[in-house]
């Protein structure tokens, strides 16, 4: 909340939250820190973004602006992690897209479910962790045989443009940012 009173929110996110969170990620990756820590640190964020998306939310009051577009988003079956996809969910939000969102640790079918029943053309897909990218193939591969039109977006902690191309996406977007920009150009 601190930081909150002299910088804009998504100055917060950029410069604050999403650089430590890289950090703890590093760490974790070379063992410097575990799980216990890892789990902490997410506990931590969880909460720095209901500072920051309460900031957002008062600051974008009175804004009657129509929706710019509607977008599913997904952490992918087999991950847990939705932090990444938190902070893509509050920056959508601001950009005033309408984004439903799934959770984490989502089946394919509830994905397709959810493209049928709200007729949305626009998917984003999470994963953390290299073990749930053949998850994200199965999910691109399940709507692409159900859905000619939807676009997938990619994007994830381990995730590289390689990997979103192996997993069959449209798009890679390497932060919370590239993916509002895919989206608006989706959007028009």
């Amino acid at each position: 909340k601190i930081l909150l009173r002299e910088l804009e929110p998504l100055k917060v996110i950029e410069e604050h939250i999403v650089p430590a969170l890289d950090a703890v990620g590093v760490e974790y990756e070379q063992g410097k820190i575990f799980l216990p820590q890892l789990l902490q640190s997410a506990d931590a964020a969880k909460a720095a973004f209901a500072c920051v998306r309460e900031a957002m939310i008062n600051k974008a009051e009175g804004n009657s602006e129509s929706k710019a577009g509607r977008i599913i988003i997904a952490t992918v079956y087999g991950d847990v992690h939705d932090i990444g996809k938190n902070i893509v969910k509050v920056i959508l939000e601001n950009y005033n897209f309408e984004v439903l969102d799934l959770g984490r640790d989502v089946p394919a079918d509830k994905v397709i479910e959810a493209v049928k029943s709200h007729e949305v053309n626009i998917v984003g897909l999470s994963a953390l962790m290299t073990t749930t990218v053949a998850s994200m193939k199965d999910t691109i591969s399940k709507l692409r045989a159900e859905f000619e039109d939807v676009k997938v977006i990619c994007g994830g902690a381990v995730l590289t443009p390689d990997l979103a191309k192996y997993a069959g996406a449209d798009y890679y977007a390497k932060d919370a940012m590239e993916t509002v920009r895919i989206a608006a150009s989706l959007s028009k």
